[in-house]
């Protein structure tokens, strides 16, 4: 299937949204603002997971290695870039607000350095094996991947914390659902939130964070996908799992991405292989075609 049969798919599959009786998987938020407890719901899952342990750290590194259906490369050749994104060395800077990845894959090297605050100077770069890519598609796709990965990576402690400063965050209840991962049942208090700017160069994105009653665990994460030409009315959502504890901050380990609209699909699975934190490295050690200095070995193992 052709991009363009992709468009056509996802023209002909919003259709039943505009019909009586049809749910979207992620409607919009009605009201505008943010309610008392969809706010409170926020803070506990963020301090759940370790929010005042994140906010002592300085820097983070980070390690993936994963795997793609052959089928989400023709759908998205730019998105998933499967020449270069095979494994991926990250790097976070968080007072900063920075992050930068390295992915190599069988084409070689990428390196992208996203930097989150809105009116930075240089908000986003791209290298390929060393030279700058100027092509709008593929410098879309890499900021929506670096700016979905430090979500899917820190969840509801990156909204709750600085990174979102400038940003609009609206925050509203969504009921409750179960989810079935690894074949066990969790209940979840859904979270519902809008965000502008939103995932890469988006205006704004829809969110749906599912909340582990029992632990105030983000369990699973729905988007909207409005941050590239092609995925523009798609949503998808991140199961993240395993969470383990290091640095005081509880992580998750392994991730599955799946697309709900415009038709069901498995889209990614990946997983974390290395992590360690604070090593000092400063902005200009990850800003360039390669990590250099203190940011240059690969992301160790984590430490408690």
């Amino acid at each position: 299937m052709t991009r363009g049969l992709f468009r056509r798919a996802l023209a002909s599959a919003m259709l039943p949204a505009l019909l009586p009786g049809c749910a979207s998987p992620l409607p919009a938020l009605e009201v505008p603002g943010t309610t008392p407890a969809a706010r409170a719901l926020l803070e506990e899952s963020a301090a759940a997971h370790g929010l005042p342990a994140l906010a002592r750290l300085r820097d983070i590194s980070v390690s993936y290695e994963g795997e793609w259906p052959a089928l989400i490369g023709r759908l998205q050749p730019a998105l998933v870039d499967s020449g270069f994104r095979g494994g991926s060395e990250e790097r976070l800077l968080l007072r900063e607000r920075v992050v930068a990845q390295a992915h190599t894959g069988p084409a070689g090297r990428k390196q992208v350095v996203r930097q989150a605050a809105p009116g930075a100077s240089a908000p986003l770069r791209v290298w390929l094996n060393g030279e700058e890519a100027e092509d709008t598609e593929r410098r879309a796709a890499a900021a929506l991947v670096a700016d979905g990965y430090a979500l899917f990576l820190l969840g509801p402690m990156l909204l709750a914390g600085p990174w979102s400063a400038g940003r609009s965050l609206d925050l509203g209840e969504g009921g409750t659902e179960r989810i079935t991962q690894d074949g066990r049942a969790i209940d979840c208090d859904v979270l519902r939130a809008r965000i502008a700017p939103g995932l890469g160069v988006s205006r704004a994105d829809e969110l749906a964070l599912f909340i582990g009653r029992r632990d105030r665990l983000m369990r699973r994460i729905r988007f909207s996908l409005e941050g590239l030409d092609s995925t523009r009315g798609a949503v998808a959502e991140v199961d993240c799992l395993d969470h383990r504890p290091a640095y005081g901050v509880l992580w998750p380990t392994r991730f599955h991405e799946h697309l709900l609209r415009p038709f069901p699909l498995p889209v990614h699975d990946w997983r974390l292989r290395g992590l360690d934190v604070d090593r000092g490295f400063s902005a200009a050690e990850i800003s360039g075609a390669s990590f250099t200095g203190r940011a240059a070995a690969p992301a160790g193992n984590p430490s408690a």
